[in-house]
């Protein structure tokens, strides 16, 4: 127990599960959801579903995880016995899967980093090859990505993961902010600006604005494929842990906004410098085709300076990547290192070489495999695990346990408010809710 690591603060906590929680969905995906849904009144909904359905998950990953003091394979394993045990080996399948498409499309965020700087240094060749699609550049940057990520994870919880996150979580807020006052002084953002902020309330209670909101809250904090689990299990038991896992929240929360307030009014002043930024459904493009062609076409439009502003703005992609990456490959070494003997330096890059081959197939059969993959995890086995741990943690887990650990740092937490409504709430009302969002996932497929 005492060889495990630890978050040494609770600064260090919040930034290491937030960015593990802040990922690229958050940057491509949000905003664009956000101007087709009504802007700020999705926002709203959003903000409102993400502590009514996200929060209580989370606080579950949390819980299990800071009381077992494990991994997520024997954290289920000791509360479910071989059911738990089998949810939790999907869990670490499921995460690692994610992982391996993940690193393909961060290494295309930093050859869009280093494509720029190829023009710079009079390297045009380079530069038009970082940025065309290709199994040799894919691999070689996805690679490169996976280092970057085992790099940090050699460290261990304090030394590795909360080090850096407590770099890179503050530097992401930064460059976020200076490029949204940079966006902000360009035509055509006030339209941009307009179209996020001014709320249409008449489509607050339309089903698809709710669903969507409730589908973003759940997925963006990166639950049901055991990274909180198994953060939560590396917290110090003097914490209050209610309040940590409302504060990643906010942040997670926050960073969805502020993406927002710069994607948006960009795609504008793409649009008022000629770029096609509608779809032709006549939605907003979204996705890697927003990431790697609108925002590029932006750039382009914007003469020497675009040089600049793109390599910035794929330096913040690149961030956001790594911050989720860490606490993806962290689940499967936690789980070696405490199963099978192995020292953490042996099992980072074991688990590194076994994503990094699983990538290469993906890259080598990408049309047949790279969305199979995305819509495999992410649309149906990481929904399904969230459903998984509702369970565990309303109905397998024992009260007075789930009680006694929430007084770990807080003694009077059974005349709390949580106390009085997250029980029965993650029993009945998180798994109804996970189930209808799954159904209708299935249903628009």
């Amino acid at each position: 127990m005492s060889a495990r690591g630890q978050f040494s603060s609770r600064i260090g906590f919040i930034l290491a599960a937030a960015g593990s929680a802040v990922g690229l969905g958050n940057i491509w995906g949000f905003p664009t959801q956000v101007a087709e849904n009504g802007g700020a009144a999705f926002v709203l909904m959003y903000i409102i579903l993400a502590f009514v359905l996200a929060y209580p998950v989370l606080m579950a990953e949390l819980l299990i995880g800071r009381y077992s003091r494990s991994n997520m394979v024997d954290a289920l394993g000791n509360l479910g016995g071989i059911a738990g045990r089998a949810t939790g080996v999907w869990g670490l399948v499921t995460v690692s899967l994610i992982l391996s498409f993940y690193a393909l499309v961060a290494g295309w965020m930093i050859a869009y980093f280093a494509s720029p700087i190829a023009q710079l240094l009079g390297m045009p060749d380079i530069a038009s090859w970082l940025t065309t699609q290709s199994v040799m550049r894919d691999v070689l940057f996805c690679g490169l990505f996976l280092l970057l990520t085992a790099g940090i994870v050699l460290g261990g919880v304090s030394q590795g993961i909360e080090r850096w996150s407590v770099r890179l979580m503050p530097a992401l807020f930064v460059m976020i902010l200076i490029l949204i006052f940079y966006v902000a002084t360009l035509d055509g953002a006030a339209e941009g600006f307009k179209r996020y902020l001014v709320p249409d309330f008449d489509r607050v209670f339309k089903p698809d604005l709710l669903i969507d909101a409730m589908g973003q809250a759940f997925f963006s904090m990166s639950l049901g494929v055991g990274t909180m689990l198994v953060y939560g299990s590396y917290m110090s038991k003097q914490e209050r842990i209610t309040s940590l896992g409302a504060s990643v929240a906010l942040v997670d929360i926050g960073v969805a906004i502020l993406a927002s307030l710069l994607i948006i009014p960009a795609m504008y002043v793409a649009a008022h410098n000629g770029v096609q930024i509608f779809s032709d459904s006549n939605t907003l493009i979204s996705g890697p085709q927003l990431i790697f062609a609108v925002l590029p076409a932006l750039f382009d439009s914007m003469g020497s300076v675009g040089i600049f502003v793109a390599i910035f703005f794929f330096a913040l992609m690149v961030v956001a990547a790594v911050t989720s990456s860490i606490s993806m490959l962290e689940v499967p070494v936690a789980y070696v290192t405490e199963n099978k003997g192995f020292g953490r330096k042996a099992t980072v890059w074991v688990m590194t070489a076994i994503i990094m081959l699983v990538s290469t197939v993906i890259a080598n059969n990408f049309n047949a495999l790279f969305g199979l993959v995305i819509n495999a995890t992410t649309k149906y086995s990481q929904p399904l695990l969230g459903l998984c741990l509702c369970i565990f943690a309303g109905w397998v887990w024992k009260r007075d346990q789930a009680l006694q650990e929430l007084k770990e740092g807080n003694p009077d937490a059974e005349n709390s408010l949580f106390w009085k409504i997250w029980p029965w709430y993650v029993r009945f009302v998180c798994p109804v809710v996970i189930i209808v969002m799954f159904y209708r996932s299935l249903s628009a497929a």
